[in-house]
């Protein structure tokens, strides 16, 4: 009777062991991409998977510590699955523990880790999964100062030389206002050359104003307390501030590998704080109080953070600005906003965000010197840009011309998390990343981290 129990013992055992076998082995496909995510501590990790991908895994292992970050993205998965619309079918498998870092190492579950969340650890994460095998897909910033930055620097070296990519979610370039200031800036005829400028009035100029109160997939957005402090999430300079450097990198010289050493020269910097009063800080984060970490930042009970930042420089000798502010919340009816000049010797190009524009961004043509031939060559012009972006029409305004959009083409912030996933999985599956990124990757995060520690040094 006793070896009868042990013999169904033993057989109920590997049963399951079959069944965990086979749930495990279920969605395996060695043509298939099979994403990790790793310490999941920012919404955007969430948003790469808004949309189901071709050639894309629907198992997907997370791996995070212990805490509120790990269960507010499985929230937002579980929200995208259960949609009434277009419902995403992502299976999510899930390991938490203080160890989990290295039970990604260990379990190789995937071939393409997520990167989005504590920044402070984020260069040492990218380069010991690239040392494992892994590719990487990582949110901004992937460095958030000097050290980081040559650490950053040799990563791409170890990718190159495991034959790995590691990429970051460049998502602004999707924004359609500034695809059409780059499409605009290379028709010689409209636009002329880029101007060199000056100090005082730079060729180019970008700003954006961020709030700390937002909302993502319809729901207010709740912060983790981690977001506030500098040290981990980074400043405003090193952070925001590398989606519009890399604006300008790809707008200017399309296609262009740069060198950061010899094209890039920080003119100036500086770095100062939105405060934060204890209720605003409740507000965005459900948290009673500042934690232990932040005191070091709290004055009279309100919270200084170095989110805003402003950024003088000169690239392949064309001098640009940069500015990066961050509000608590914007008016009603507004949001994120985005500024955006390109000077040119016959025209310049100009993204607006404001209630003029009901705060989409909207691009302008601002001719240099008024002419009848201008008009003529415009209308004949925007023909090359109506071949690649359909419906797009000039409206005549008093100083110049806006370019009227079609709503089909504003897809939104949290759309272009689709689209740069949908770039890296290309490059993935084809080896097919254009020469310049990497170069243009690392001359970025030069830019940034330099520029941080200038506007240190100025205090």
């Amino acid at each position: 009777m006793k070896m009868r129990f042990f013999v169904c013992l033993a057989v109920v055992v590997v049963f399951f062991m079959s069944c965990d076998t086979q749930m495990s082995n279920k969605y395996k496909n060695p043509d298939m991409v099979r994403l990790i995510t790793l310490d999941p501590g920012h919404f955007h990790a969430a948003l790469v998977q808004k949309t189901m991908y071709e050639n894309v895994d629907p198992l997907v292992h997370v791996y995070a510590p212990a805490g509120q970050d790990v269960q507010l993205h499985l929230d937002r998965i579980n929200a995208y699955n259960t949609r009434p619309v277009n419902p995403t079918k992502w299976d999510s498998k899930v390991y938490i523990g203080s160890g989990f870092f290295e039970k990604m190492l260990d379990e190789k579950a995937g071939n393409a880790v997520v990167i989005s969340g504590n920044n402070q650890k984020k260069t040492e994460y990218i380069v010991k999964a690239l040392k494992a095998g892994f590719n990487v897909f990582a949110d901004k910033p992937m460095a958030i100062n000097t050290a980081d930055f040559e650490v950053l620097r040799r990563a791409f070296e170890t990718a190159q030389n495991k034959g790995l990519i590691l990429y970051d979610m460049m998502t602004e370039r999707f924004e359609i206002a500034t695809i059409l200031q780059k499409e605009f800036s290379m028709l010689l005829e409209v636009f002329g050359t880029l101007e060199k400028g000056t100090p005082d009035n730079p060729a180019v100029t970008k700003e954006s104003v961020h709030h700390f109160y937002k909302y993502v997939s319809g729901e207010v957005l709740t912060r983790p307390a981690w977001f506030f402090d500098v040290t981990k999430e980074g400043e405003g300079l090193v952070d925001v501030t590398t989606h519009l450097v890399d604006l300008i990198q790809w707008e200017c010289f399309p296609g262009r590998i740069l060198d950061y050493k010899k094209d890039i020269l920080i003119d100036s910097a500086r770095h100062w704080t939105t405060d934060l009063t204890l209720s605003e800080f409740k507000e965005v984060t459900k948290q009673e109080q500042f934690p232990e970490f932040l005191q070091k930042d709290v004055t009279d009970n309100i919270l200084k953070i170095y989110s805003n930042g402003e950024l003088n420089y000169r690239l392949c000798g064309v001098h640009a600005k940069i500015s990066v502010k961050w509000a608590y919340k914007a008016p009603e009816g507004a949001g994120d906003t985005h500024y955006s000049i390109m000077r040119g010797t016959k025209a310049n190009l100009i993204i607006r965000q404001g209630a003029e524009q009901q705060y989409k961004p909207t691009l302008y043509i601002e001719p240099v010197a008024e002419a009848a031939s201008y008009e003529r060559t415009l209308m004949e012009q925007i023909k090359k840009i109506q071949v690649k972006y359909p419906g797009v029409e000039l409206k005549k305004i008093s100083r110049g011309w806006e370019v009227a959009v079609p709503e089909k083409y504003r897809e939104g912030h949290e759309a272009h998390f689709a689209r740069v996933t949908e770039n890296f999985l290309e490059y993935l599956k084809n080896s097919n990343m254009p020469k310049w990124e990497v170069p243009n990757m690392i001359a970025k995060y030069y830019t940034t981290t330099k520029a941080l520690e200038l506007a240190k040094a100025a205090k």
